[in-house]
């Protein structure tokens, strides 16, 4: 377990730390989705270090990423290929979606978001990515496009969601952000 100093101020890595305790927490089953995000956004809103300690407290400590390696950033990339992330997974707070002459298919309903707000940059250069949103997510559409189709649809983002910022290009291709399971060859599709 990580031990805090309770009179020092929180850093961004106390914070990260704690969040991945908590996801590796609602991805193994110890919490549920309501306490995961009530308890994320605590974390993130840690003034001390003393503010983390009760909101680990009952929850197994989880190793410390390799140096450099954080669930800050991540990278999911399909070149002339089809790939499909779906299922129980922790994205970043800021996730890169690239595809090139392929098709890249993303599922964040049963995802762990590490935080209300996450940042999604496509790349999209003759290839379609979809991506699929939590029912509830609250979708900011900064994509640009040059000979292409972008589209968000489904669903209203009603209710206390996530952000989802989407930002990034696409050329030659196709993006599509929905709340709605289509068919896209997702696991469970009807």
């Amino acid at each position: 377990m990580t031990s805090y100093d309770p009179v020092l101020r929180a850093s961004d890595a106390d914070r990260d730390h704690a969040a991945a305790v908590l996801g590796e927490a609602f991805a193994t089953g110890r919490l549920t989705s309501v306490e995961h995000a009530d308890r994320l956004e605590a974390a993130y809103t840690a003034v001390t270090t003393d503010d983390l300690v009760p909101l680990t407290r009952d929850l197994p400590d989880v190793t410390a990423p390799a140096r450099g390696a954080t669930a800050e950033r991540q990278r999911v990339a399909a070149v002339f290929s089809k790939v499909v992330r779906g299922g129980r997974w922790i994205a970043g707070r800021h996730t890169a979606l690239s595809v090139t002459f392929g098709a890249l298919i993303v599922d964040l309903s049963d995802a762990v978001l590490p935080g209300r707000e996450i940042t999604l940059e496509v790349d999209s250069y003759c290839g379609k990515l979809i991506v699929r949103v939590p029912r509830d997510a609250h979708v900011i559409d900064e994509v640009g496009a040059l000979f292409a189709k972008r589209s968000i649809s489904g669903g209203t983002g009603d209710g206390d969601g996530p952000v989802i910022r989407v930002v990034g290009r696409v050329t030659f291709g196709k993006v599509i952000v929905s709340r709605e399971r289509s068919d896209w060859n997702l696991p469970g599709t009807p």
